[in-house]
């Protein structure tokens, strides 16, 4: 007998977990939350500011589970984990010459 695809998912506790602290760990002090932090702060509707992210994050995790979902069914899995591979490779490498642009262009006892 061969397995079925269903038989070789993680458990539904791995992939909640899991998820939840890659999502929660990635935006922790980014422009996001920032941006989040001084809405609140000038609105005076902490409740609001609160509702209107959770939402637009809904949102954003909607559009990237429903293109990774039609990405499964086009790409094998090697080839789509060898391209997200390769695409937070080249983002880390872009993130760091800016970051590098920038102390160099940042004169020193600044």
């Amino acid at each position: 007998m061969t397995e079925t695809g269903a038989d070789q998912r993680p458990p539904f506790t791995t992939v909640l977990f899991s998820t939840f602290t890659t999502v929660f760990v990635a935006e922790l002090g980014d422009k996001t939350q920032l941006a989040t932090l001084l809405l609140s702060a000038q609105s005076g509707a902490p409740w609001l500011v609160f509702v209107g992210a959770a939402t637009a994050l809904i949102a954003s995790s909607l559009v990237g589970v429903l293109v990774g979902r039609w990405l499964s069914q086009v790409l094998a899995p090697e080839r789509l984990e060898l391209m997200a591979g390769v695409l937070m490779v080249g983002l880390g490498l872009w993130l760091g010459f800016q970051a590098c642009q920038s102390l160099l262009q940042t004169p020193l006892g600044a």
